[in-house]
């Protein structure tokens, strides 16, 4: 029996030696290699943490190594920090890496910008090997800014705006807060807002030329009743409503902040020459169903929204020269009735981030609401007009033009020498009459199904090429009305249908 223990703690410690890995190295020669060379973080504000990038360090030997030293060039008083193979820092010694293999270094930025002469801040990973000197460059573009948010008070509670009350008299709020008096915001440098910035009752923010606006996620700008907001961008010098996240690939992300409320009783709302994008709804318009325009839009772009591009409530919108593009619901939504023109628009919904069940444009005339017993109820509401004059109306889908009447209200729309996608075999919708195109009481001269060349859609460059139906076929006297497109090209002589002249495309090579 002794000699079977001997045996088997001798076998017992040959496999454990020949299963043991040799951990021992040797130091490194200044032969790694990376994965990444230069580091560009993306545009950061300042004293605002930057997204993560990461780098890979490879040991490409048969020997394994360790690195005496990785630190950041600045040392200590770089706005950089690292993490190396899961240790957070700015400087480290000692650094292993196994033979043919490899270890990540993460890399994020937090820069004053009054700290620095440069907005282009720069710094390197260097690996020091007795003289035998690596690095890594890093680049990051850092911004100041205005922030604007709600403040706490002593027990941690955010600000908040309160936007009525509940039936039961409680208070109905948003995270927010109210700018004090009458307000500009210039374009000396952006505005980044956490929360919703409200304009308070009967003031007025205004909003110069060139101003850019970046949101925070649930976040968003909003005027009360008897506020109002003027945007007065320039062709050019477009005023630029966004969210706050800079990379590249949130560049067309939708839902990334909230909207542009204009609430009910705001009024006397201009927006000139802006572009949004990239929240959940562009601007969310609600009004009384009173005489007073509650907005009036021109030559603006708005992009890339998760439920709509512009949604009226009973609201009064006048617009000319705007495009819209690329929502997971509608496009341009004029419900529980109210008062809208547009004139030299261009809506184009080709949503391909899920299915999208609206059409590109939609227009009823009542509100469907629930009781206090959880019945729906649908309430009437007057539509007092909806006017389409030389409008694009496409999409991706074979209905991007919806009408939906219920009687008990006013309803009254036209569309005027228009292009729209309506093609379907429905015969519940063909017979309907508010869809019968030859009725010249509510459209004159459809371009029924006609073609619009885009220039491309999944960009939304929405601008129409040579071969568009939409060429020399608008009305004329609307476009004496709008006479310059969007772009600032006359349209006076021979004017094309949308919120673009037609341009002769780029034969790609």
């Amino acid at each position: 029996m002794r000699n079977v223990y001997c045996f088997l703690i001798i076998t017992l410690l040959i496999f454990c030696n020949a299963c043991r890995k040799d951990f021992d190295t040797i130091r490194s020669t200044g032969d790694l290699t990376f994965s990444k060379d230069t580091i560009f973080l993306d545009t950061v504000f300042t004293n605002t943490s930057s997204s993560t990038r990461s780098v890979k360090v490879y040991n490409k030997s048969n020997s394994a190594v360790t690195i005496p030293t990785i630190a950041l060039g600045r040392g200590e008083d770089s706005f950089y920090r690292l993490n190396v193979d899961g240790i957070a820092g700015k400087s480290f010694t000692n650094i292993d890496i196994l033979a043919k293999d490899s270890i990540f270094i993460f890399i994020e930025a937090t820069i004053d910008f009054q700290a620095v002469t440069n907005p282009i801040y720069t710094d390197s990973i260097v690996f020091d090997a007795d003289n035998n000197v690596q690095d890594i460059d890093l680049v990051t573009l850092v911004q100041d800014a205005n922030f604007l948010f709600p403040k706490r008070d002593a027990q941690g509670v955010s600000e908040t705006i309160v936007l009525g009350q509940n039936d039961l008299g409680e208070d109905i709020t948003i995270n927010g807060f109210l700018l004090d008096d009458d307000t500009t915001w210039t374009n000396d440098k952006p505005y980044v807002v956490y929360g919703y910035v409200g304009v308070p009752e009967n003031k007025t923010l205004t909003i110069e030329e060139g101003a850019s606006v970046f949101f925070h996620a649930n976040s968003g700008l909003l005027t009360q009743p008897g506020a109002t907001l003027k945007v007065n961008g320039t062709l050019g010098r477009e005023v630029v409503f966004e969210g706050d996240r800079l990379e590249p690939n949130f560049s067309d992300i939708p839902g990334q902040w909230g909207a542009i409320w204009l609430r009910a009783g705001s009024t006397n709302n201009e927006i000139n020459y802006a572009i949004i994008k990239n929240s959940t709804i562009g601007i969310l318009v609600d009004d009384k169903n009173d005489s007073d325009l509650t907005l009036e839009i021109k030559n603006s772009q708005l992009y890339n929204f998760s439920n709509f591009g512009i949604l009226g409530r009973g609201a009064s919108i006048a617009g000319e020269n705007i495009v819209i593009a690329n929502s997971g619901q509608s496009l341009l939504a004029c419900t529980v009735g109210g008062s809208y023109n547009f004139k030299h628009a261009t809506f184009a919904n080709y949503w391909r981030n899920s299915v999208r069940n609206f059409p590109s444009v939609l227009i009823n005339n009542f509100l469907t609401t629930v009781d206090t017993n959880g019945n729906e109820v649908t309430i009437p509401s007057d539509l007092v007009e909806a006017n389409f004059s030389n409008c694009i109306i496409d999409g991706n889908q074979n209905i991007e033009f919806l009408v939906d009447k219920i009687d008990g209200a006013m309803f009254n729309f036209n569309v005027k020498n228009s292009l729209l996608k309506f093609d379907t075999t429905d015969t519940t919708l063909l017979n309907n009459p508010l869809f019968d195109f030859n009725d010249t009481t509510l459209y004159q001269n459809p371009i029924l199904n006609g073609r619009v060349d885009f220039k491309d859609t999944r960009t939304n460059n929405l601008i129409i090429g040579q071969n568009s139906e939409s060429i020399g076929n608008a009305d004329l006297t609307t476009a004496i009305s709008v006479p310059f497109d969007i772009l600032g090209v006359n349209r006076t002589i021979a004017p094309d249908v949308g919120a673009y002249q037609h341009i002769t495309f780029e034969e790609n090579n």
